[in-house]
């Protein structure tokens, strides 16, 4: 197939492109390098992928438009706080103007889209775990909103496409997800402790550390993806895709610390506004749908990213 991916150059794309391309599909990458790195895309190049820079702000170029694919992955968005929080509303009209750029390609191609919603829809939530019937408890106007909302309303974005045209449409909220290829500056809490465990520092915590994740391993969401994109049936969803596993942040510090063998010791910061206490995604759906559940556990996953980070910090 012929497989275009926004945001390929990112944490999540370039894994999924080198495994599309594993599979012997031809893939055309689309990435602004707004919150990624071009050196990620090293070593992918050949007859079977294409590097487009583009904004998916701005409308497609005509190459792009009349060009033919069968499906379409939409990743693009700035997705670690600092990042997200840089450009409040550049990262809104990414997910509104980008998202409904991306959605009138695959009308005019006939693409089926999958479109990588987040956990944070659910914002703090009040129920856990959630399942993709929550309707969240999200702060519309607090300094994470830009994400959280965004994403929200390209969710409704692409479920009216589906209604209107019957467009084939995938959506996944993804829950926590580290691995290879994460940004050592972005912010998250797993490259924050790995970085600073490596480099001899301290582990910083915001808040008491009693707040709890619930972390997938890459390899297991771009599973759970392509899993996705393969369902025969058009159901739109959304659908969580996360490790139910779930652990508090102290412990994950801690559990670092030992991976790494560093002597870190555990620092405590301010909490940040509308940061969420505890986030655990019921899986039922994509088992029900998909036959999908994690292979992953934490220690072989994060054992995986360590190595990674050792290589680059």
């Amino acid at each position: 197939m012929r497989i275009l991916v926004t945001g390929g150059a990112g944490f999540i794309g370039v894994s999924l492109c080198k495994r599309l391309m594993s599979e012997g599909h031809n893939v055309v990458c689309v990435d602004n390098f707004y919150s990624s790195l071009k050196s990620n895309l090293d070593g992918l190049n050949g007859d079977r992928f294409e590097l487009v820079e583009h904004d998916i702000i701005e409308p497609f170029t005509e190459s792009i438009m009349s060009g033919q694919f069968d499906r379409i992955y939409h990743l693009a968005c700035p997705a670690s706080p600092p990042r997200y929080q840089k450009d409040h509303i550049y990262t809104l009209r990414v997910n509104f103007e980008g998202t409904r750029n991306v959605l009138e390609l695959a009308r005019a191609c006939g693409a089926k889209v999958l479109f990588t919603s987040t956990s944070e829809v659910y914002g703090d939530p009040d129920v856990s775990p959630q399942n993709e019937e929550y309707c969240g408890n999200v702060n519309p106007h607090g300094i994470r909103s830009c994400y959280d909302e965004g994403k929200r309303a390209a969710e409704s974005l692409c479920m009216n496409y589906w209604r209107r045209y019957d467009m084939p449409m995938r959506i996944v909220r993804i829950f926590n997800t580290y691995g290879s290829f994460m940004d050592k500056d972005d912010g998250r809490v797993v490259s924050n402790f790995i970085v600073q465990a490596l480099r001899g520092k301290n582990l910083t915590i915001y808040g008491d550390g009693k707040q709890t994740r619930s972390f997938q391993y890459i390899d297991d969401l771009v599973d759970g993806m392509i899993a996705y994109m393969n369902l025969d049936e058009n159901f739109p969803g959304p659908v969580n895709l996360g490790n139910p596993d779930e652990i508090t942040v102290v412990e994950l510090a801690k559990k670092v610390i030992s991976l790494t063998g560093a002597a870190s010791q555990l620092n405590f910061s301010d909490l940040p506004q509308d940061d969420p206490m505890r986030r655990k995604p019921d899986i039922s759906l994509a088992k029900e749908k998909f036959g999908w559940e994690p292979e992953v556990n934490l220690e072989d996953g994060l054992k995986k990213t360590i190595e990674y980070f050792r290589s680059i910090v």
